[in-house]
């Protein structure tokens, strides 16, 4: 939900306004524009999903820093997790520093304090979850902050980022809206666990987050189409009898629930604009749905339109060949 455009307001008003829904939507904070005698550009997005709110700063560049006084001035305690989407983004605390890309993410706790910003034109995307909800003591997390780049979670989480970010304003309204903030969140406990703590407090953890980190994982690889329960199980050192008792004790059929995501992978990009000149056979086939026949009954079965239809629905003025 975009809750800031500065093109909208006066240019003597931008830094102002900035600053005060920077406060207002993650708490107190000091903020620097790049370079405000050139004019500043923000675009701020806010979606929540249940325990977690996820933002996209879009913009000029700019430095935010938060500082123990800071959290003095507010009730908010809170671990964030900050990546990159376009442009570089650098990222410091208590001596550590660090370059923030598409391919990295860098962890946050507000009452420890942390500086970020970038130069130039850049897109942030940052998650915050209550420090409480997290459930893990604030000195683990301290000790992870530095640590982010060791552990084998980190390109998990931010794969699912990337999704979450993707698909924000779809998701956010759904049903589904806060389970996957707890599935976020149970993914950033497995992430701080992973290079903070004991061996004991990581098997627990592991254990308890197990189904969602392999529901991320297949998030994650729904097009690749050598996707099979022998290859999850595999990638998560388990016999494929426990995967399949890890999703039943969940709720889920693990087979029925991989094609229901690739099928509404297909759906969305049958309607955007972007693929209209790719044929649905291609589109299927990269969402790992090979066979065009078993493709089009369980589209028609799940959303009760045949593709074509569902294409012409979106683009009435498409040529046979994109139909195909």
């Amino acid at each position: 939900m975009l809750v800031l455009d500065t093109e909208d307001l006066p240019a003597a008003d931008r830094i102002e306004a900035f600053h005060a829904v920077a406060v207002g939507e993650s708490g107190s904070c000091s903020v620097e524009q790049e370079h405000p005698a050139a004019g500043m550009r923000k675009r701020l997005e806010v979606w929540n999903f249940g325990p977690l709110t996820l933002f996209a700063t879009r913009g000029s560049g700019m430095r935010i820093w938060r500082t123990p006084r800071h959290s003095r001035f507010d009730s908010m305690n809170t671990v964030s997790v900050i990546t990159q989407s376009h442009g570089t983004g650098s990222f410091s605390w208590n001596g550590h520093q660090q370059r923030v890309g598409p391919d990295s993410l860098a962890l946050a706790h507000k009452t420890a304090g942390y500086e970020y910003g970038w130069s130039g034109a850049g897109v942030s995307v940052a998650f915050m979850i209550d420090t409480e909800r997290l459930g893990l003591p604030e000195h683990l997390v301290r000790t992870a902050i530095p640590l982010m780049q060791h552990s084998n979670i980190a390109p998990l989480l931010l794969q699912h980022i990337r999704s979450l970010h993707d698909r924000a304003d779809q998701l956010s309204d759904a049903p589904s809206a806060e389970a996957l903030g707890s599935a976020t969140l149970e993914l950033t406990r497995a992430l701080v666990v992973s290079v903070s703590a004991d061996e004991h407090t990581r098997r627990t953890v592991a254990k308890d987050t197990l189904l969602t980190r392999i529901l991320a994982y297949v998030r994650a690889h729904l097009t690749d189409p050598g996707l099979t329960p022998q290859s999850i199980a595999a990638a998560h050192n388990i016999s494929v009898r426990t995967l399949y008792r890890l999703c039943e004790q969940g709720g889920l059929g693990l087979e029925k629930w991989i094609i229901r995501r690739r099928l509404e992978g297909t759906r969305r990009d049958l309607a955007l604009p972007e693929h209209a000149h790719r044929t649905i056979e291609a589109i299927a086939r990269s969402w790992g749905l090979t066979n065009p026949a078993h493709f089009s009954r369980r589209f028609h079965q799940t959303y009760g339109v045949t593709p074509r239809q569902w294409r012409r629905l979106h683009h009435p003025a498409a040529g046979p060949s994109s139909n195909q």
